[in-house]
């Protein structure tokens, strides 16, 4: 850096306390709310604007009442949709196949960022994926070269702008520009070999401009998100260090920018700690929740930076162990010139307030740490940095709480964990799969391509504002029942009427496929107000996992016989799986997760058991997150396989031969785990590839995947109906790489949160599509 470039910079020292990140959909989720009321038409770009103005000045205010009160210790993480949308909208990475989505002054408007988001009539929106190892789902950007990169958006400025003006100095966040590219995906007019890292350095200059634009505007410090240094990549690890070197190289060195600070959530740095500390970004964050505490070797390079310790985890809700957190920073202390505290990650992925629940009881309450509570954690900690008597109350009151909960009643059970340690390789394993296939298909009398929905149909608002009545005493249990089975009545008849080969119930019962397992098996708690996002306005409310798991009544069984009693063909059974309900949920951290996900694998064991006594043929165990829960480190995958494979198949493997068990994956880069996939050894795998392409099959194909599959082809996480001749169009390319006779039609996902109108147009075009493909096949046939 030059000396110019020193006498431009802001030097304001780092915040001692301070959060990566903090929920960003309002405590009643009144960003959804509005978001949704804007795609709907009932309120303009001004109201949608002032909505998210509000839930910004909010969350500032509540941060500095909880403590956060230096200058750029509110961190600036709000989204209208999703943080690397954001970056995509800063850079101006407008795919091609979007056309022009640039205003005439050169920006990306609100619609234009929303049509990235969810597509358009033409254009399917962008790809979604996963977010490291989390619950949260991210669009991938689409980068070739010929992306043009430009500053096509302010509002990073603007919000910072805002909040300045109503005396509040936030910390500015972007994801970082090596993350970004190496979460990219090439362009469909990118040639072969083409990866998106190649264009490090013409993104660079509209990441100076921007600097430029927020020194401009007063800011302090901006926060560069690099997650993706914490991840064993497929680019090798040497050009990572060096592109990682190069960024910050140019962005530190920019004419006229607020001090940079880098943080690298969800796990270990390890090689890449040399490369951030050896630049001369101003400040580096480093989760020591998750990963371990570097050593005073690894953090020699360091120099002048601020070391800003990730010792408060912002991923889960259990109460930080500060006596353990006070060891860390002591650690860290001898070894950092200038330390500060944060969380380990955003806490975006956890809910506002645990004072919000008062339905749970004191005790699972006071085990408890919500965003705001770990915002408090932040500062005592960073209190005890600066008088460690001071935290000393704090502390011990931690420690003592974390002592009453391992000896709580429901935290361990004997009869659980008796079961669990009989468990057998015999448990595990059902017969081969030629033996089922044969069985199934003298049960069942499917045809070729047989059709089938994933699960759920779409929520109406008759329907959630039924469970709401109920739940408040003003619809009795027999009300409640009543009308839920005359919407089963419905989606049964739909079906038929459609043309469907293997039915569903359509889950009108259900609220959510993780809590309602959680209302109905012991060791779980559910909250009230605990929303997290999932992505762009969808939210859930994770359960709470605080004890050893069991079953004791049946849960869906009732639901699936009533349903088949309506047709003569067969009903699917649905349950989630293990792992899903482990991903999906708040689990404890007190015991190996494999060991918990085997207790709620033997819950649906014998949930399945029941459902087979009740004459239900096919059941689905869906586990769409068995991709977020694979460990970043590559060294680690092998035990979580093990492990979370296990768990399906002790869930699974009591059924018999001629029960057809299905199963559900989406938004998960299937060729990673395409052997644990096929490890699973369920008889049909539904997964997601209709955004994508149809890119799986060619994983399908490579692998030699020999069993029942259903590729997609009809993306539910977008308003838009897919022709008849798109969808023609995916099932004959799935029909060229993956065997016809193993191949099934299904949408990419449930359809809970769709429409009506737009689901009946789509699952019809769907049952014409498979049609022509069927009339196809048998023509090729003679």
């Amino acid at each position: 850096m030059t000396e110019q470039n020193l006498t431009e910079k802001t030097n304001a020292a780092f915040p001692a306390a301070s959060l990566l990140g903090y929920p960003r959909i309002g405590r009643r989720r009144e960003l959804k709310k509005a978001i949704e009321a804007y795609w709907a038409g009932k309120i303009d770009a001004a109201a949608l604007d002032a909505a998210a103005k509000d839930i910004q000045l909010t969350t500032a205010r509540r941060l500095q009442e909880l403590g956060l009160n230096e200058a750029a210790a509110v961190p600036g993480t709000f989204s209208y949709y999703d943080q690397v949308l954001d970056a995509t909208a800063h850079l101006g990475a407008v795919p091609a196949r979007f056309g022009q989505l640039l205003n005439a002054e050169g920006q990306l408007d609100v619609d234009g960022y929303f049509t990235l988001a969810r597509g358009n009539k033409e254009q399917q929106p962008l790809e979604m994926t996963k977010w490291f190892d989390t619950n949260y789902h991210y669009l991938v950007p689409e980068i070739g070269p010929e992306t043009d990169f430009k500053l096509a958006s302010n509002r990073i400025v603007e919000e910072f702008e805002f909040a300045l003006a109503n005396g509040i100095e936030t910390r500015p966040y972007i994801v970082g520009p090596v993350t970004y590219l190496l979460l990219s995906k090439a362009s469909d007019d990118a040639p072969a070999g083409f990866a998106p890292l190649s264009r490090l350095e013409d993104i660079l200059p509209v990441y100076v401009e921007l600097l430029g634009k927020l020194a401009a505007a007063g800011a302090s410090w901006i926060q560069l998100d690099e997650p993706a240094l914490v991840v064993d990549q497929d680019t090798p690890a040497a050009e990572i260090q060096a592109a990682t070197a190069r960024a910050y190289e140019v962005l530190s060195g920019a004419a006229a920018r607020p001090q940079l600070f880098v943080s690298t959530p969800y796990g270990s740095l390890d090689g890449q700690l040399g490369t951030l500390a050896a630049t001369n970004i101003d400040a580096l964050h480093v989760d020591v929740f998750k990963g371990a505490v570097p050593s005073a070797a690894a953090l020699a390079g360091l120099g002048n930076k601020t070391l800003v310790a990730g010792v408060v985890d912002g991923h889960n809700i259990w109460r930080n162990d500060l006596a353990v957190s006070a060891g860390k920073l002591d650690e860290l202390k001898a070894a950092a010139g200038k330390l500060a505290v944060s969380t380990s990650t955003s806490t975006q992925h956890v809910p506002h307030d645990t004072a919000e629940e008062t339905q749970l009881s004191a005790q699972l309450r006071s085990w408890l740490a919500f965003a705001d509570q770990k915002a408090v954690e932040v500062k005592v900690l960073a209190d005890y940095l600066a008088d460690p008597a001071s935290a000393q109350a704090a502390i011990d009151e931690a420690s003592a709480v974390i002592a009453s909960r391992a000896t709580a009643e429901g935290v361990q059970r004997a009869d659980v964990r008796a079961r669990t340690a009989a468990l057998t390789e015999a448990d595990f394993n059902r017969s081969e799969y030629p033996v089922r296939e044969a069985a199934q298909e003298a049960a069942l009398h499917l045809p070729p391509l047989p059709t089938t929905t994933i699960g759920s149909f779409p929520q109406t608002s008759e329907i959630r504002s039924a469970r709401a009545r109920n739940n408040k005493g003003e619809l009795s249990n027999e009300q409640y029942e009543q009308l839920m089975k005359d919407e089963i009545k419905r989606v049964v008849e739909l079906q038929e009427e459609l043309g469907y080969d293997v039915l569903v119930h359509g889950e009108p019962e259900r609220n959510d496929m993780v809590q309602y397992f959680a209302e109905n098996l012991e060791g779980f708690d559910v909250t009230v107000h605990g929303w997290v996002q999932s992505y762009g306005s969808r939210c859930t409310r994770p359960s709470i996992l605080w004890g050893d798991v069991t079953r004791s009544a049946p849960i869906t069984v009732a639901w699936a016989e009533y349903a088949q009693s309506l047709t003569s063909k067969p009903m699917k059974g649905m349950l989630t799986g293990p792992v899903t309900i482990l991903a999906w949920s708040f689990v404890r951290d007190d015991q190996p997760l494999g060991e918990t996900a085997n207790q709620v694998g033997l819950a649906l064991r014998d949930e399945i058991a029941d459902l087979e006594a009740a004459g239900i043929k096919v059941i689905q165990v869906d586990e769409p997150a068995l991709r977020e829960l694979l460990p970043l480190r590559k060294a680690d995958h092998a035990a979580y396989l093990k492990w979370s494979v296990d768990s399906f198949r002790l869930a699974t493997a009591g059924a018999a031969d001629a029960t057809q068990i299905h199963t559900h994956l989406c938004y998960s880069e299937f060729g990673v785990i395409i052997d644990a996939i096929d490890g699973l050894d369920a008889d049909v795998t539904s997964i997601e590839a209709a955004r994508s392409r149809m890119e799986v099959v060619h994983d399908l194909e490579a692998h030699h995947f020999g069993r029942g599959v259903g590729p997609g082809v009809y993306d539910i996480h977008s308003p838009r109906v897919p022709g008849e001749a798109e969808v023609t169009e995916l099932l004959s390319t799935a029909v060229k790489h993956v065997p016809s006779r193993q191949l099934w039609v299904n949408p990419d996902c449930g359809l809970k949160t769709r429409g009506y109108a737009e689901t009946e147009e789509s699952l019809r075009n769907l049952v014409k599509a498979t049609k022509t493909v069927r009339a196809g096949l048998l023509e090729a046939a003679k």
